[in-house]
């Protein structure tokens, strides 16, 4: 019998707070989709003023209420997200957040004047396409019942290994790379706020672990795992903050957020696996699974970044092809009758020698 409903059980691992959690996450990702908006008109609006700007290293734009509001709204989505670990596991709930991608580049272009052309809306279709896939075939994350649990867990050599490497990776980019080509690689601040945004998930769960046993009675506020774990979420949002200003300063909105969503969702899934042994005895179909999903999100990372600069339309695309059914019979005509060739005309002329245009770098409307 023990058996049995241990079967069961292993078959249904996530009850209805499962529904919590990704509505919390959900609205998550509305909130943060929308400060990203917010706060690069407040970079914009210091960079007409004529202040040092963020990329330069100036905080110029503390002193907008706007950048604030949009400091509030992404501080109110890290709280939904924040509960909505405590629902439910960090691998089903941050891949949800390919939502503040779609989020973000429908209002960027109503509201900053980025263009997205037609491949740019099917690269975040691909990514939300590709977060689904994630979310289904997430791995389980093991049950951490305690803070002595996590405590056991923290102290693992594995997970002691992998928080060097990142820090020194972290250091390396920030002392390193980031003066170097931080103003010309888009990945460069990127990579440093998700490498340290993965602990600060982390952090999370260990604080929502001390609240949830400190309202059961245990009081957890006078572990020191828990203070520990609240000062290093103060300074990994706060690093993750200063860089991603950076990148939203220089680049493309519609550019940041995606490559950003990719980054910290792998470094979360990695830090999580790492402390947490989710991925120990997943099914080769779940870990397929994951993979496919990732490959989509990256497939609609690269369509959005190579392709960013072509104006691309429906019907930009109708009269392509029609030009090239046009200029197909012409080739044939030209064939049947000798070497004669017959001239474009002005319409298909254009069609050819027309310079792309850049979604975002040079048209903006206030």
């Amino acid at each position: 019998m023990a058996t049995t409903a241990s079967a069961v059980e292993e078959s249904t691992p996530y009850g209805p707070d499962l529904y919590i959690g990704l509505a919390l996450s959900i609205a998550s990702s509305v909130f943060i989709g929308s400060s990203f908006i917010i706060k690069k008109k407040s970079l914009l609006a210091l960079g007409k003023a004529g202040g040092t700007r963020a990329g330069a290293g100036g905080y110029g734009y503390l002193r907008y209420w706007l950048w604030w509001a949009g400091l509030l709204s992404m501080g109110f989505g890290e709280a939904l997200n924040f509960i909505a670990y405590a629902f439910a596991p960090a691998t089903l709930v941050t891949p949800l957040g390919a939502l503040s991608v779609i989020v973000t580049a429908l209002l960027s272009q109503y509201f900053l004047g980025e263009i997205l052309n037609i491949l740019g809306k099917v690269g975040c279709a691909l990514c939300l396409l590709g977060a689904t896939v994630v979310v289904i075939h997430a791995p389980q994350e093991t049950e951490v019942s305690s803070m002595e649990d996590l405590k056991a867990k923290l102290v693992d050599p594995v997970f002691m290994v992998y928080v060097a490497v990142v820090v020194a990776a972290s250091l390396l980019l920030i002392i390193h790379f980031g003066p170097r080509y931080g103003t010309r690689n888009v990945t460069i601040y990127i990579a440093i706020c998700s490498l340290i945004g993965g602990f600060s998930v982390l952090g999370c769960k260990a604080i929502g672990l001390a609240v949830k046993e400190t309202i059961q009675g245990k009081n957890e506020f006078t572990n020191w795992i828990t203070w520990f774990s609240l000062m290093s979420l103060i300074v990994c949002v706060c690093t993750q903050m200063n860089y991603l200003n950076k990148a939203l300063d220089i680049f493309n909105t519609s550019l940041v957020t995606p490559i950003y969503y990719v980054f910290f969702t792998a470094c979360v899934i990695l830090s999580s696996a790492m402390l947490f042994k989710e991925w120990k005895g997943l099914p080769a179909k779940d870990v397929i699974g994951v993979l496919s999903g990732f490959c989509t999100v990256v497939i609609g990372i690269f369509i959005l970044h190579a392709f960013k600069d072509m104006d691309i339309t429906w019907t930009g695309m109708s009269t392509m092809l029609m030009a090239g059914g046009v200029s197909e019979s012409r080739r044939n005509s030209t064939e049947d009758t000798g070497n004669e060739v017959t001239p474009l005309s002005e319409e298909e002329e254009g069609l050819i020698t027309s310079e792309p245009l850049s979604y975002g770098s040079n048209k903006r409307v206030y």
